[in-house]
């Protein structure tokens, strides 16, 4: 029995926990893509930028914030600073949308038009990015690094493997629990909420109802830059910063949006644990797991592995090639909010 627990504990450690932090980042950059698909009928491709961005004006705030000697104890700080760097995403976000995207939307441009505008504006992005922060990691985590060691948790349980929780992944979860509910109950209870998925389901009979596609346009990239600032900033806090990094994450967050189905926000949190952990269990070496649960004579040399993880990201390709020929409206059906 105890040889499964510690399989239990090489998973949990290795596989389910990663997974829950990655797959919530991802949930939650999922959602801000599939927010503006549903509003402005358009694949946003500057939606990875505007995570780094989020997260640089959040990491710089937390360095201000730490210069002045302002701290959480065993918190990060940049849980303080994190209503800044959504603050300046979301003005960030609003002045695009009227330089860039409102003159497509009065000419009533084709969707593949936004698209275009939207890798110019990931150059744009990139290109300021680079300039404040720079090209390389940034360090911004601070307070309490774990919320219980190795050591102690073989103090607790005595098995030959051991658990280490670290206190960013647990931020990360719950973080994204709370955010996801909001923008639910937001979605759902409000007037404005109700009146973003009207226009999503029928602008023009919408319109005919006297809803403002002004501001249902506002209140849709104020929510993303607020999605997109929170994830960039989990993402970090849990990994680390580097602004490539949020341009390579672009992949499964549109793989996360459409397996679970473009434009639901219910299929993005689905589509986002789905890519997590397809792309870990995938790249995850079993060699303690089988050794744990298998006859000696089944036991491996090598990592157990089906794929390296450098072809994480092709997981996330090939799952989203695959529901596209299978099911392309998505597992949880899209085209709506």
């Amino acid at each position: 029995m105890e040889s499964y627990a510690n399989a239990f504990v090489v998973l949990l450690n290795f596989l389910i926990i990663p997974g829950l932090a990655y797959g919530s980042q991802l949930a939650l950059g999922a959602l801000g893509v599939t927010i503006i698909y549903s509003v402005l009928r358009f694949s946003n491709f500057a939606h990875g930028e505007a995570m780094s961005f989020g997260a640089m004006f959040t990491i710089l705030t937390t360095w201000l914030f730490q210069s002045w000697g302002w701290h959480l104890g065993p918190l990060p700080t940049a849980i303080i600073a994190l209503p800044v760097g959504c603050l300046v995403t979301v003005i960030f976000l609003l002045g695009t949308d009227k330089l860039v995207y409102q003159f497509y939307r009065k000419q009533k441009a084709a969707p593949v038009i936004y698209m275009i505008a939207s890798v110019g504006v990931v150059f744009v992005m990139n290109g300021i990015i680079r300039f404040i922060i720079g090209p390389r990691d940034q360090s911004f985590a601070d307070g309490a690094r774990f919320i219980f060691t190795a050591r102690d948790f073989k103090e607790w349980f005595g098995l030959s493997e051991s658990l280490a929780l670290r206190s960013t992944t647990v931020i990360t979860i719950v973080t994204a629990i709370i955010v996801v509910a909001i923008v639910f109950w937001f979605l759902n209870k409000t007037r404005t909420g109700k009146s973003m998925r009207a226009y999503s389901d029928n602008e023009d009979l919408a319109l005919l109802s006297g809803i403002d596609p002004d501001k249902v346009v506002r209140v849709a990239w104020i929510i993303t830059a607020i999605l997109a600032t929170v994830a960039g900033t989990l993402y970090g806090l849990d990994k680390s910063y580097k602004p490539f990094t949020y341009l390579q994450l672009l992949l499964p967050i549109f793989a996360a949006a459409i397996v679970g189905g473009v434009g639901n926000p219910v299929g993005a949190i689905v589509g986002g644990l789905v890519i997590a952990f397809s792309e870990i269990a995938v790249t995850f070496a079993y060699t303690k797991v089988i050794a744990y649960t298998l006859p000696e004579f089944m036991h491996v040399d090598g990592l157990a592995q089906l794929l390296s993880t450098d072809y994480k990201f092709a997981v996330s390709f090939v799952i989203l090639v695959v529901v596209l020929l299978i099911k392309p409206t998505g597992i949880m059906g899209g085209k709506t909010i």
